[in-house]
Parts: C-alpha cells; structure tokens; sequence
C-alpha cells in the first residue's frame, strides 16, 4: 500500500513541479533549457521507478494464456485495431494534402469553398470507414 502511495505521490510530483520550473525560468537566462531537461529527468525517474515496482512480481505462463492467445478474440481485436489505425492514418495524409490545397484554392477565390469542403470530408470519410468496418469485426 505504501509503494502506491509513493508512486502516485511521485507522479503528482512530475505533474505539478514542472510548471513551477517553467515560471521560475523566465526570470533566467537558460533557464527553459534547464526546466525541460528537469522535467524529461522527472518524468523518466517516475517512469522507471513505476516499471520496477511493477515488475517485481512472480510471473508464470498457464494454459489459459496461451488458449487466449490462440482464440479467434484476440484476432478480432488486432484486425479492428489494423483498421481503425489504417484508416486514420490514410485519413490523416489525404486531409492534410486535401486540406492545404483547399486553403490556398480559398485563398485566391473564394466562391469555391463549398466544393473544397467537399474533397475535405470524403477523406475523412476514410476515418469513419475504418471505423465501421472495426465495429463490424468486434460485434461478431
């Protein structure tokens, strides 16, 4: 009980301290430098003293692990999370090329805004496809 105390303490700690070291290093010279690198050096402390904790246990395989590693459940789980993760990134790079094409189009005219909206959600309707299509897998 005493370690999970500790361990939350600590990430308190590595959530509140920060910001307290970003204020103080506007009034210094370097100081963002010296406040960025405390926070990465907290945040892989706690991040380190959270793995040790957690891994000081006994671990042993049984059946039942491996009988759920070989179910049908746990295909469906990584192909619904092959497809929404595909989709999204698909997504992702056809409004960011839609997208800026659709600016700069507005900004020389803009009577075509309607039409440039257009092409910018039939690619994100690439997202929700991907997310259909997860939802399909998992209700099966």
């Amino acid at each position: 009980m005493a370690i999970k105390i500790c361990i939350v303490i600590a990430l308190l700690l590595s959530i509140i301290i920060p910001f307290g070291s970003f204020l103080y290093s506007k009034k210094t010279k370097g100081g963002f430098k010296a406040a960025l690198s405390f926070n990465v050096f907290l945040f892989f402390g706690v991040l380190v003293i959270a793995n040790i904790m957690m891994f000081t246990g006994n671990v042993s395989a049984t059946s039942t692990a491996t009988e759920a590693a070989t179910s049908t459940a746990s295909w469906q789980y990584i192909a619904a999370a092959l497809s929404t993760g595909i989709g999204s990134i698909g997504g992702g790079i056809a409004v960011a090329a839609s997208a800026s094409a659709a600016l700069g189009a507005i900004s020389e005219d803009s009577s075509i805004m309607g039409k440039s909206l257009i092409f910018v959600a039939m690619a994100e309707g690439v997202c929700l496809y991907g997310l259909i299509i997860s939802l399909i897998i998992l209700s099966k």
